[in-house]
C-alpha cells in the first residue's frame, strides 16, 4: 500500500482557509501522511464572493494538488459520488470525509487514514490542531507586506499599547442587522478594555469603514481606522497588522479569529461576541469555536 496522503479542499474567506489547514496538518501529522493542498476546486465555481486562495502569503511547506488529486476532469460530479459512497462507510473507514455540522467532532482527532482521504470542511476550533500548535504557528506565518503604509502603521502599533478591533457586517444597513455582532458589545468590550489599559489606542478594521466608526464609542485621537488595503487579495496584510497588536476585540469572524488566535503577545486579552446563532448567513458560537481563556461579552 502507498503511503497515506491526506488532499484537503481550501475553501471560504482567509479565516476559513486558514481552519481548512490547520485541521487537515495536524491529521497528516498524526498520520504520518503527506498533506496535499486543493487551491483551486473550492473557488472555481465561487461566484457569489469571487473568493481565491490566499494561503501563499504564509510559510505553508505542503505542495498543491495536481488535477487528478482534485478529482479532474468532471470533479464536481466525481466528488458527488464520493460524498455519497462514503456516507455509508463509518468515519474511520472512508476516503471522503465531509465534515456534518459545525460542532466540535472529535472523530476527527482519532482518525489515521491508511491510503488517500480527501478532506472537506471548515473545522472551525482549535481544539482539532491545538496538541501541535507550535507547528501551525511556525507553518502560518505571514510573509510580511513591504508597502510603505503597512509598515508604518505596523511600526506605529509597535509603539503604542495596540488594540485591534474588527467589524464585519454580513447585513447590509437595510437588513435586520441580525447577522451581525451586536451594537452594545461593542460599547461594552471597549469599556472593559479602557479599565484594563487607560493608555490604550485602537487600531479598526472593517469591511465597512464608515460603518464601523458610527459603533465606537471614541474620540478620533484613541483610534486609527486601517483602511489601506482593499479587496480579499490585500486580506493577509490586515491580518499581519492585526496579529502586531497586544490586545484583540474581535467580530463574530473566523478571519480576527485568526488575528488574535496568531499575535505573539503572550499576555494578550481577547473579547469576542458571546452570541451563538445557527442560521441565516452567519455561524457563530457552536461547540469548540471560542477558546476558554477568550472573555465573551
Amino acid at each position: 500500500m502507498s503511503n497515506p496522503k491526506i488532499i484537503v479542499r481550501i475553501l471560504g474567506g482567509l479565516g476559513n482557509q486558514l481552519f481548512c489547514y490547520a485541521a487537515a496538518r495536524r491529521l497528516a501529522l498524526k498520520s504520518d501522511a503527506e498533506l496535499v493542498l486543493d487551491d483551486v476546486s473550492g473557488f472555481s465555481r465561487d461566484l457569489l464572493y469571487q473568493r481565491r486562495y490566499q494561503l501563499d502569503h504564509f510559510r505553508i511547506p505542503c505542495r498543491k494538488a495536481t488535477k487528478a488529486e482534485r478529482l479532474e476532469p468532471l470533479p464536481r460530479l466525481r466528488r458527488y459520488l464520493k460524498r455519497a459512497i462514503n456516507r455509508h462507510r463509518p468515519f474511520e473507514l472512508s476516503n471522503y470525509i465531509q465534515q456534518a455540522g459545525v460542532d466540535f467532532d472529535p472523530r476527527l482527532l482519532m482518525l489515521r487514514p491508511k491510503g488517500t482521504l480527501f478532506l472537506e470542511g471548515y473545522w472551525q476550533s482549535e481544539s482539532y490542531f491545538k496538541d501541535v500548535e507550535e507547528t501551525i504557528r511556525s507553518d502560518l506565518r505571514i510573509i510580511a507586506p513591504t508597502d510603505r503604509n503597512n509598515v508604518n502603521v505596523a511600526k506605529r502599533i509597535r509603539e503604542c499599547n495596540g488594540i485591534a478591533m474588527h467589524f464585519r457586517f454580513f447585513d447590509s444597513p437595510k437588513e435586520s442587522g441580525a447577522n451581525n455582532a451586536p451594537r452594545d458589545y461593542y460599547k461594552r468590550a471597549v469599556a472593559q478594555m479602557n479599565r484594563l489599559f487607560p493608555d490604550c489606542h485602537y487600531f479598526v478594521f472593517s469591511d465597512s469603514p464608515d460603518r464601523a466608526r458610527g459603533q465606537i464609542p471614541l474620540s478620533d485621537d484613541r483610534i486609527t481606522m486601517v483602511t489601506h488595503n482593499e479587496g480579499d487579495e490585500n486580506a493577509y496584510a490586515d491580518l499581519w497588522l492585526m496579529t502586531q497588536c497586544r490586545h484583540f476585540i474581535i467580530a463574530n469572524s473566523t478571519f480576527s479569529w485568526w488575528g488574535s488566535w496568531l499575535a505573539e503577545n503572550v499576555d494578550k486579552q481577547v473579547i469576542v461576541p458571546g452570541l451563538e446563532k445557527r442560521s441565516g448567513k452567519m455561524w457563530w458560537g457552536f461547540e469548540g469555536l471560542l477558546p476558554e481563556r477568550w472573555l465573551k461579552l
